[in-house]
């Protein structure tokens, strides 16, 4: 494992971290517990330390299940979560429709004590304002509050996680250039670079770190759908993505295959590396469901890095969509 430092903190995360999500909903297919605590335990011994989870992940079981499987070390991993989703209403959820969202300073410090008690712990290494928008960022009381919880011991630091479809461009520009965040979760990927694009430079010039999340586009980059699309079981988060989305990322993926190298580097490997040939994304963020993949996206900071010439290639290939005859669509994914 090889690991970065988020700037201005001394936060040291390894460069393929584990988005807990995919263990505590079913968004991204089925997982038996034993399989989930496997996954978690086998992720510290591959390297990992860095786990993303929020409060609405599975109602906060996204939380629970790292203090019941990863308490006992819970000095040797960094642990970030998510607020300002209200799960604490109790109007059930509506399939993947977006919960409502509270940022006041009551609704936050209680969110976070919360929180707390599920992680079985006494401080929260990065707490992420999560999808939030751009009238909550613009609230000093948010930031006084999220100072004090820091001042507190509670949290260590602070950032956002933005979009896309809910806070996203504006949002990233507030937080990174305005706020001047520890940290801004984005998505970035070779099918998906804007406006991520626009987040790494200005991230850069503001000194800010990046952490990137799905850099396999619905695994289209993974070799899953090489042999055809398959039918998702209906909570599946790609069962709401349209056909055609997927056909035509598909149709782009034959264009990079140039990247995989036999015996070296997957095309799952070689995403991984596009996302880290940016110094400022500090750690990656893919889908892991089962040890396979555990394996070879930790694996991936083994292979070749991408080359100057590969980016380039890219670069290119980006700037004139592809080469596909379709203009390029508005790509979103959570």
């Amino acid at each position: 494992m090889k690991f970065r430092n988020m700037p201005h903190t001394d936060l040291v995360l390894s460069e393929v971290g584990f988005g807990v999500w995919t263990i505590a909903t079913n968004w991204w297919g089925k997982i038996e517990d034993a399989d989930k605590t496997a996954l978690l335990e086998n992720a510290v011994e591959a390297g990992i330390n860095f786990f993303d989870t929020a409060d609405t992940y599975g109602d906060g079981f996204g939380e629970e299940i790292l203090a019941s499987v990863l308490g006992h070390k819970r000095n040797e991993i960094i642990i970030a979560t998510k607020f300002g989703y209200d799960i604490y209403d109790p109007k059930p959820r509506e399939g993947h429709k977006e919960r409502a969202q509270k940022f006041d300073r009551e609704f936050v410090k209680y969110a976070c004590e919360q929180s707390l008690r599920r992680l079985g712990t006494d401080y929260i290494d990065l707490y992420q304002a999560h999808n939030i928008k751009l009238a909550d960022l613009e609230k000093d009381e948010l930031f006084e509050t999220l100072e004090q919880l820091q001042f507190e011991g509670k949290i260590r630091y602070y950032g956002v996680a933005i979009g896309p479809d809910i806070g996203w461009l504006e949002e990233g520009e507030y937080s990174i250039a305005e706020r001047q965040v520890k940290s801004t979760q984005i998505i970035y990927n070779i099918l998906e670079q804007d406006p991520a694009k626009h987040f790494i430079k200005l991230a850069e010039e503001n000194d800010v770190g990046l952490l990137s999340r799905v850099p396999h586009a619905s695994n289209t980059l993974t070799g899953e759908f090489d042999h055809g699309l398959p039918t998702f079981d209906a909570d599946d988060h790609r069962a709401h993505r349209k056909h055609e989305w997927l056909e035509e990322a598909m149709r782009k993926v034959d264009r990079v295959r140039f990247l995989v190298q036999e015996d070296t580097r997957t095309m799952a490997q070689s995403a991984i590396q596009f996302v880290l040939k940016q110094p400022g994304i500090i750690s990656v963020l893919p889908n892991l469901t089962n040890l396979s993949e555990l394996k070879e996206y930790t694996g991936a900071l083994d292979t070749p890095e991408i080359t100057d010439e590969e980016q380039a290639k890219l670069d290119e290939l980006w700037e004139h969509g592809f080469d596909i005859a379709e203009p390029e669509p508005q790509f979103r994914e959570i």
